[in-house]
């Protein structure tokens, strides 16, 4: 079932048609003013991609062009392109750790002790 996407010459708000078939001839009203002169517009798609096409994506330096490690705003933005680019749901957990981040925080969960160790004998 397509969604095609118009634009409203009237009160130039973007409407999103969904239609049964393909063939299916379309008339397309504005839902906002009720206008009928719609552009159609170039939809965005999206593309299917291998577990092995996104790890070089990771892997690419050019994925750190932007990236500021001393911004934590910048670090934060760059932790959720690549958790998106794992292509499956990291949980709350890696969310509050990115926010925690974008705040200013370390992102370690201090009841945890953040992976390190305090006290005990020296090796």
């Amino acid at each position: 079932m397509p969604i095609y996407e118009y634009r409203c010459r009237t009160c130039h708000r973007k409407v999103s048609i969904l239609t049964l078939r393909v063939s299916e001839a379309v008339d397309a009203v504005c839902e906002h003013c009720g206008g009928r002169s719609l552009d159609r517009l170039m939809s965005r798609f999206a593309m299917v991609r291998s577990e092995e096409s996104r790890l070089d994506a990771l892997s690419d330096p050019g994925a750190l062009d932007g990236v500021d490690e001393n911004d934590p705003k910048s670090m934060a933005r760059w932790m959720k392109k690549m958790g998106s680019e794992l292509g499956e749901d990291l949980g709350d957990d890696f969310d509050q750790m990115v926010d925690d981040v974008a705040s200013g925080g370390d992102g370690g969960d201090d009841d945890t002790g953040g992976g390190e160790t305090s006290g005990g004998d020296d090796l």
